[in-house]
């Protein structure tokens, strides 16, 4: 399963090559954007899950770009990746909204780990700012009211697809097995036929997809169950 989709904004084309083969090669999801008004209509249209940004771009200061994103769109996370390590440029830049910042020339390998270290941060304030809500894609489910909405729109659940959407939103991106969903959501001391998993699946897709019969998020893993993506797979 996809670790995340990430954005890479690099005016440079073998520079940005470089980079969307190392991050394919380690599980993200790659889009790409060679300057700073293809990187604004891409977050909008694509919500990524983290942005690589480098500073010079040939239509806008990557540092102005910075503050753009981080006023409009705060719950991305951002790293910089710049040949301009001066002390300055990278204090401007944190103090802009990025979460990191790397040096060009750079360890691929190092730049896998320290996209890692900030989507597991990113995740972790999220949920402390809101323990009552979880933010996953277009979905948003409130676990006090139990309920869960998708682009805004009210989604009407049952209880049991309730708590499906729930088990499913906190092990994202991760198989659950028939076996799992029946102990978690029905109980260790059910003994009815383990299809009920399957009938609830096709209902809850058909009323959290656009398309139930090509999901984009709750994907079936042959041979083993079920698993609930974080972002939509490009097409």
């Amino acid at each position: 399963m996809r670790e995340g989709k990430i954005l890479v904004v690099e005016d440079e084309l073998s520079i940005r090559k470089l980079i969307t083969f190392n991050l394919q090669r380690s599980n993200f999801e790659v889009i790409e954007a060679g300057d700073g008004e293809q990187a604004l209509l891409f977050i909008k249209d694509h919500k990524p899950s983290l942005i690589l940004l480098d500073l010079t771009l040939p239509d806008m200061d990557g540092l102005d770009l910075c503050a753009q994103i981080t006023e409009n769109y705060p719950g991305i996370p951002i790293i910089i990746v710049s040949a301009r390590g001066q002390d300055m440029e990278k204090i401007m830049g944190l103090e802009l909204g990025a979460d990191d910042y790397i040096v060009k020339p750079f360890n691929p390998l190092e730049l896998i780990a320290r996209i890692r270290s900030v989507l597991r941060r990113s995740k972790s304030k999220s949920k402390a700012a809101n323990p009552h809500q979880v933010t996953t894609g277009p979905f948003v489910i409130e676990l006090k009211t139990q309920r869960v909405y998708k682009g805004g729109k009210l989604i009407k659940l049952t209880i049991r697809e309730f708590q499906m959407m729930k088990l499913f939103t906190e092990k994202l991106n991760e198989p659950i097995t028939r076996d799992e969903l029946l102990d978690e959501i029905w109980g260790l001391n059910y003994f009815g036929d383990p299809k009920t998993v399957d009938v609830h699946i096709r209902r809850l897709r058909e009323k959290i997809e656009d398309d139930p019969s090509n999901p984009l998020f709750l994907k079936t893993v042959w041979g083993y169950g079920y698993s609930f993506l974080e972002s939509e797979e490009m097409q």
